[in-house]
């Protein structure tokens, strides 16, 4: 499995370990000692990178709150030596929608809780979850300087961020990673590599097969059991289906011609196309975690990448989920 740098020095392998659907998001949470099992493995098939949050929250079958953090802490921790650990703070879940908390108090609360929940004293990567906009990212690159100082995280990065305020942040304490969203059907951050390449930050995609969609395995008409956000997904209505005839097509093709899945093709599509480009798509089946980490070993020209770019620039594509909107 080959590995990728982010931002000075961070070594992660090329496909990394998103693990927010053991607790969170697909309905009910994953049984804790099944999820390790299943982690333990991602780790002896080469996975170096796990990306966790503090928000990343479920509820169990007999109705138990169920910690995303706990669950990977528990499981990683006779792996600590061999892993890059990520994980976020400033924002929590409200029925009105995210909510951020980006003060450096709080901050420097959610470390703290955060190292005991994962039983370590250190975080390879911490991000900020979201912009705060009532708090300046200098104000936040300042606590993150110092939690650097203090051995309490290795690096830093910003999730869903924009130019301005990621220039803006990286001039108080330089940036190792951006989390944003990337997908075959999700595109529009596309315009920050200029500004990635020019401050050598990285770029870790999340969602990048579109919530389980560019996987190719569901079906017009398919459901998910209650609590699972897919429910309520623009890309998994009957219409976008229909609208998604032809992107899917194209990836069944391309994965015919490379011996490949769709998803490994949706996966390579973008590790091929920047070498600091790391996606980290979340699985609960150890298939698919396997299917996954395969995409590291795909080679796609420039050529082929550029075609790709071409014919989705060309084709119509449904929406797709865009994240749970943030209060205001």
């Amino acid at each position: 499995m080959q590995s990728r740098i982010l931002g000075k020095d961070l070594e992660v392998s090329a496909v990394g370990l998103g693990c927010m659907g053991f607790t969170h998001a697909y309905g009910t949470a994953m049984d804790e000692k099944e999820a390790a099992k299943v982690i333990a493995e991602a780790v002896d098939i080469g996975y170096t990178f796990f990306d966790t949050a503090e928000c990343y929250l479920g509820n169990r079958a007999d109705g138990t709150l169920a910690r995303n953090e706990d669950l990977v802490g528990e499981a990683l921790k006779p792996y600590r030596d061999r892993i890059k650990l990520a994980t976020k703070c400033g924002v929590a879940h409200s029925p009105e929608g995210l909510v951020t908390d980006s003060r450096p108090e709080t901050i420097r609360k959610s470390i703290e809780e955060s190292l005991k929940r994962l039983q370590t004293d250190y975080v390879d990567l911490y991000y900020q979850h979201r912009i705060d906009p009532k708090v300046d990212p200098e104000e936040v690159a300042g606590v993150m300087a110092d939690l650097i100082k203090e051995g309490k995280i290795l690096h830093w990065g910003i999730s869903e961020t924009d130019e301005q305020y990621l220039r803006r942040a990286h001039a108080v304490c330089p940036v190792t990673a951006i989390q944003n969203r990337l997908s075959m059907m999700a595109r529009w951050h596309e315009k920050l590599f200029p500004v990635l390449e020019e401050l050598n930050i990285g770029f870790v995609a999340f969602s990048p097969l579109a919530n389980g969609f560019l996987t190719d395995a569901f079906k017009k008409g398919d459901t998910f059991e209650k609590g699972d956000y897919r429910n309520f997904m623009p890309q998994y209505s009957e219409e976008s289906y229909n609208a998604n005839r032809e992107l899917l097509e194209l990836m069944r093709n391309l994965a015919a011609e490379k011996n490949a899945s769709p998803a490994q093709i949706a996966l390579a599509w973008m590790i091929n196309k920047k070498p600091y480009i790391v996606p980290i798509p979340g699985s609960r089946k150890l298939q698919r975690i396997r299917e996954n980490i395969e995409a590291g070993n795909i080679i796609l020209s420039k050529r082929e990448v550029a075609d790709i770019d071409s014919q989705l620039d060309r084709i119509h594509i449904s929406d797709v989920f865009g994240g749970s909107p943030v209060k205001k």
